[in-house]
């Protein structure tokens, strides 16, 4: 089965692990993943708040490229990517004139017709299915599913799991052997872009999500977002310091965990590249 990828900005460098772990992952599965050609960034994390015409067209422009190749569905690992396209694509829907507009300024045609999937629901459609049969080494931990700002909102326009307690996350961990705990901080917001411009900031916020995971026993935290994992784990140093207490609690993408439960190596996932050691 092949379907269209858009990997975006931070799964070609700061996350590189998280594209390691989607396409080792769709391999075992026998799911070819094509990627959009030309692609360009997204615009996440700042254009939708300092000029929406670009940030109408740079979405447009990755969608138009996904028509042009023929794909019918393109899966968006990234939530800020997935909740950048999604929403234009939804904008473009509801006003006819903008959407030719933009299709003159892009110089390329746009219909609007690829269907966007984030990780989780291409995990759900196809390779839910066959998961149970292809456990080897369940993920007997307790985890705590952190699904952050974008992944579920807005849900108006994206449609996806329910807004303040999702569950897909939760689901899916179920299935291959681990026991989800509920908190309080499943869609509470990291810090996001402030990662390096404000520091302190993404320490107090992840700081809580942190805190709040391994207070309710979490022994991994589960992630589809690369700013998220970022934030949880490359900036633990400030996390910690904001808690005054260290935390160990390691940051596992879903594609990461599901692929331990199904044999592939933790090298294969890219798990070496995590600043909090997964020891386990």
């Amino acid at each position: 089965m092949k379907i269209g990828f858009y990997p975006g900005c931070s799964l070609k460098g700061t996350s590189r692990e998280y594209n390691e772990s989607v396409a080792v992952l769709a391999k075992a599965f026998s799911l070819e993943l094509e990627e959009v050609q030309d692609w360009n960034c997204c615009g996440a994390t700042a254009a939708h708040s300092m000029n929406r015409t670009l940030a109408l067209l740079l979405p447009a422009r990755i969608l138009a490229l996904a028509e042009q190749q023929g794909l019918d569905e393109v899966v968006v690992p990234c939530a800020s990517c997935y909740n950048r396209l999604s929403t234009v694509q939804y904008e473009l829907a509801e006003d006819e004139a903008l959407r030719n507009e933009i299709a003159d300024t892009i110089r390329m045609p746009y219909t609007g017709s690829v269907r966007i999937l984030n990780v989780v629901q291409m995990i759900e459609k196809y390779i839910q299915g066959e998961l149970a049969a292809r456990i080897v080494q369940p993920f007997d931990r307790q985890v705590a599913c952190y699904y952050g700002c974008l992944l579920v909102r807005p849900h108006g326009v994206l449609q996806f799991d329910r807004l303040e307690d999702p569950q897909s996350l939760d689901a899916l961990m179920k299935l291959v052997g681990a026991q989800p705990v509920d908190w309080g901080f499943k869609t509470e917001c990291c810090g996001a872009g402030f990662s390096v411009s404000r520091t302190d900031i993404v320490g107090r916020l992840s700081g809580e999500i942190v805190r709040d995971a391994a207070d309710r026993g979490a022994q991994a935290i589960i992630v589809a977002c690369p700013m998220c994992h970022s934030n949880l784990d490359m900036r633990r140093q400030a996390i910690d310091s904001y808690l005054r207490r260290r935390i160990d609690v390691p940051v596992l993408y879903v594609t990461q965990a599901i692929g331990l439960a199904v044999g592939l190596s933790p090298r294969e996932l890219g798990i070496e590249r995590h600043f909090v050691p997964v020891t386990f």
